[in-house]
């Protein structure tokens, strides 16, 4: 827990630190008509949680308390991706191209992670190399939806640090032997930057964080399907604010004729923001739906070693559908 303690403070430091940077070079969010806030910002502040977290997966290998071979796969794939949403936050980067390098860094943790061919799903069907297919889709759609969902304050924070803290506790509970320590650590970095975000923002997050806490997520989602499809099931569940709300709403607006990166307004959590006019409550919700919904059914089906776990997402997942639904996600007027 001392780690846990000094990579906090770290983070809240560095965070500090970034804001003077980003005020010095004018690196300043302007608020325009698709913007959820009004006040210029600045912006780049995630690069903290980056160093931070990158720092104490450092300090686990060198301390042993981190396999090499795992803590080299994630801190490689994710200064990657950091880096390149630090470039993209500078100036822009052709989207086509960055869509590239995130598949090539998602198929590269799936090499690395041995791939995933023997995973089997409802009980006994074999994916066989499919199986490494999705992996790959999956890792680029986290990262890619992490950024999408990053649009007001606390929220992209806020699901970091309870998705991992639900894990870690989950983990700890049924006793199993994944690295906790990973969760704690990540959720703590995080934990550093929200109290600049959060409840109003003294600096955004910036795609450098948000695209790397979605990867690595991803990869200690992947980390857990090498043990078991349940508990795969777990970090699908507990990932469902997110995940739901960034593909429902990207499935409804490509229907409608517009593009992936095209620029809006229209997650349920911008909808809310502007019916309730604040981040701050939104932000709450997403917090309290996590914890006293997804998390104690994420649990449920760990620890009952349900036949079919994939159902239990299904059953997490259908009020966060309904919800986007009854607020028209997606919609161009929403």
């Amino acid at each position: 827990m001392l780690y846990v303690l000094i990579f906090f403070v770290l983070s809240f430091v560095l965070t500090y630190l970034m804001r003077l940077y980003a005020l010095k070079k004018n690196i300043i969010d302007n608020p325009n008509e698709r913007s959820s806030h009004s006040v210029p910002t600045p912006r780049g502040g995630g690069v903290a949680v980056v160093c931070s977290y990158l720092m104490a997966l450092a300090v686990l290998i060198y301390s042993q308390q981190l396999t090499v071979h795992i803590g080299l796969t994630i801190m490689a794939a994710g200064f990657v991706i950091a880096l390149l949403g630090f470039l993209d936050d500078h100036g822009h980067i052709n989207a086509m191209l960055r869509l590239a390098i995130h598949f090539l860094v998602a198929i590269a943790v799936v090499i690395s992670l041995g791939g995933f061919g023997s995973v089997a799903v409802f009980d006994g069907v074999q994916l066989g190399f499919l199986a490494n297919i999705i992996a790959v889709l999956f890792l680029v759609w986290l990262l890619n939806l992490y950024n999408f969902m990053d649009g007001i304050n606390g929220i992209a924070s806020v699901e970091a640090i309870t998705v991992t803290a639900s894990m870690a506790t989950l983990y700890y509970v049924l006793n199993i032997s994944l690295h906790s320590d990973l969760l704690w650590l990540l959720g703590a970095c995080a934990f550093g930057f929200l109290l600049w975000n959060f409840p109003k923002a003294k600096i955004f997050m910036g795609d450098a964080c948000s695209g790397f806490l979605g990867l690595v997520l991803g990869i200690l989602a992947l980390i857990a399907l090498k043990e078991n499809v349940a508990l795969f099931c777990a970090w699908i569940i507990c990932l469902g604010v997110f995940v739901v709300d960034a593909t429902y709403t990207l499935i409804k607006r490509m229907l409608s004729g517009y593009k992936m990166y095209d620029a809006h307004r229209s997650h349920s959590y911008q909808i809310l923001s502007r019916k309730w006019n604040s981040h701050t409550p939104v932000t709450l919700t997403v917090a309290a739906i996590n914890i006293l919904w997804l998390f104690p059914i994420a649990y449920l089906m760990a620890s009952q070693s349900f036949a079919y776990p994939e159902l239990a997402v299904l059953i997490a997942y259908l009020p966060l559908i309904w919800l986007a639904v009854q607020l028209k996600a997606g919609n161009a007027d929403a």
